[in-house]
């Protein structure tokens, strides 16, 4: 039973197992609410127990603002005979389920593919979905950079929304004509089961490193929820791994879809060569094939075989998928280049783990051609893992002739706090090219203002991002707008 102006919980539960339903049954949903201060009649308040808050405690809140049913781990003391308790193990996981009931099961009428890895991700799900839109497709996105309904930007909060709003996204990506649709799939929304009630026609590991261990606690926990996403997929799906990675097979050892490799070093269903690597592009084979493209790097080579590699296991012409992809462009913040007029370098990236952060620089050494110096401005986050601050400072000394520490996001540590902790990575014979500078665009500034022609500056970390978080508070910072400051400043533009 449907009205136009909501959905039958009795449809809405359906197909969800091992539920203890309390009170009336035959009821009509209006709307799925996380927050209790949203609900209105009608509503299905879900109670759900965050790393914050628990939703638990504001069932009578929503009681008392007209919620008509009720979906909780725990059934409250008091029950109200009006309204529908639904008792479940995991309230997150049946949200999930009931949320794609709700809005009909989008995710079903289209191509949804999820890319998951610690690197990587917003990349190759950018790439796929500007790679498809060049193919005559009409698209979605939905990333950390923003979520993308062919032209219209919706700003992004997180990698991956919660179930209810993913759902709602891909109602309205499905409702404007979508027929693809990618997404990041990061860690956290497998642990905490957004993605459940979704069906994926693929999956793509990029790689797997530390990260997150803030959230996860252990390694193997972050692995366990890497893996969760593919032990999930259906057997129509494809599951296309980097078997470079140590962990790729790992990833697929229990998935029901169909195993597809990709490789720069050994044997694959998608192998990939670099012939030449330049800051004006990548020269690569693939497959056998000679291609060019504008993006640059060891680590963007891993990215366009798994788009080159998604795109034709998903039935596109192969010398279409090349084609267009020799003409894409990087991602915001994602090795962005911008020169200076006396011809100085800047690159703006999000690199804000170790490996990324290696990845970059490594590529940076690479395309030397002569005594550029390497100038690297880079901070670490506040309230993340801290045990990777130490080791970006170790990283950015190992590759750079001169480091400038700097405030990334602290959010609610003190800077130099953060500051100090990277610092005890810095390796004795490296003090004196390193240098602190709480003040991020003091930092930019210093490092343009010691940069010589022909010199590289990256600065790492922010990437896309337009704002410090600073005591929760968000304000306006953008690293490419800080460097073409500077780069005018000091008369380099």
């Amino acid at each position: 039973m449907e009205t136009s102006h909501g959905k039958s919980l009795n449809t809405l539960l359906q197909n969800i197992d091992g539920l203890d339903i309390t009170g009336p049954e035959n009821i009509i949903v209006h709307n799925l609410i996380l927050d209790s201060r949203r609900v209105s009649s009608g509503s299905l308040f879900i109670a759900l127990r965050g790393t914050q808050t628990d939703g638990h405690q504001y069932i009578e809140t929503a009681v008392n603002s007209g919620a008509a049913a009720i979906l909780c781990e725990e059934l409250p003391s008091d029950l109200n005979e009006a309204v529908t308790y639904i008792k479940a193990d995991d309230s997150a996981e049946v949200m999930g389920l009931i949320a794609a009931a709700f809005y009909e099961n989008p995710s079903q009428k289209m191509t949804l593919v999820g890319v998951t890895g610690t690197n990587g991700k917003t990349s190759v799900a950018t790439f796929l979905f500007q790679l498809f839109r060049g193919l005559g497709y009409r698209c979605g996105l939905l990333s950390t950079v923003q979520n993308q309904v062919e032209d219209e930007i919706i700003p992004s909060t997180h990698t991956t929304p919660d179930s209810i709003t993913l759902n709602q996204l891909l109602a309205t990506m499905l409702e404007k004509g979508c027929t693809h649709v990618f997404m990041e799939v990061s860690s956290h929304a497998v642990a905490q089961h957004r993605i459940a009630g979704l069906h994926f026609a693929g999956g793509i590991f990029t790689n797997i490193t530390h990260d997150h261990l803030d959230f996860h606690l252990t390694f193997d926990n972050y692995i366990k929820a890497k893996k969760g996403f593919f032990d999930n997929l259906p057997k129509t799906a494809f599951a296309l791994v980097n078997v470079d990675d140590r962990r790729g097979s790992v990833m697929v050892q229990n998935t029901k879809a169909r195993i597809e490799t990709y490789s720069l070093q050994t044997l694959a269903t998608f192998k990939g060569k670099i012939v030449s690597d330049t800051l004006a592009g990548m020269h690569m084979e693939i497959n056998m094939r000679e291609v060019w493209f504008r993006v640059i790097g060891r680590f963007n080579a891993y990215n366009l075989l798994s788009v080159y590699g998604a795109a034709v296991l998903l039935g596109e012409d192969p010398e279409a998928v090349l084609t267009e992809l020799s003409a894409l462009k990087s991602p915001p913040g994602r090795f962005e280049q911008f020169h200076s007029a006396d011809q100085i370098v800047g690159i703006v990236d999000y690199a804000h783990t170790p490996d990324a952060l290696d990845n970059v620089l490594q590529t940076i050494t690479h395309l030397r051609t002569g005594n550029e110096k390497v100038i690297t401005v880079v901070g670490c986050g506040g309230n993340r893992d801290a045990a990777k601050r130490p080791k970006m400072a170790e990283i950015a000394c190992k590759y750079s002739n001169r480091v400038i520490l700097t405030s990334d996001n602290p959010r609610f540590e003190e800077p130099m706090d953060i500051l100090e902790q990277m610092q005890k990575g810095v390796p004795p014979l490296d003090y004196k090219k390193t240098t602190v500078i709480e003040d991020r665009k003091a930092a930019i500034f210093k490092a343009c203002e010691e940069a010589n022609p022909e010199d590289i500056i990256l600065i790492a970390g922010k990437g896309h991002e337009n704002y410090q978080d600073v005591k929760g508070i968000k304000h306006h910072f953008d690293d490419k707008e800080v460097l073409g400051e500077a780069f005018l400043y000091f008369r380099k533009s």
